[in-house]
C-alpha cells in the first residue's frame, strides 16, 4: 500500500470495525424480527458470509 494512504487507514481501522459490527448487528435484528426463534450463531454466519461476498463483489466491480 502507498505510504501516504498506509497511516490514513490504520487511523480509521476502528471506524470501520465499529461500522461493520453495527451493519451486522442491523442486519441481526431484521433476522430476528422476521424469525422470531431464530438461531443467532446460524444467522450470524450467514450474515458474516453475506458480507464477505458483497465485499468480493464490490471489490470486483466498484462501480457496479
Amino acid at each position: 500500500m502507498p505510504e501516504i494512504e498506509q497511516p490514513e487507514l490504520v487511523a480509521r481501522v476502528k471506524l470501520l470495525n465499529r461500522d461493520v459490527k453495527h451493519l451486522v448487528e442491523k442486519y441481526r435484528a431484521i433476522f430476528e424480527w422476521d424469525i422470531p426463534d431464530i438461531d443467532e450463531a446460524l444467522s450470524d454466519r450467514l450474515i458474516f458470509a453475506a458480507v464477505r461476498k458483497a465485499l468480493d463483489t464490490i471489490e470486483q466491480d466498484p462501480g457496479g
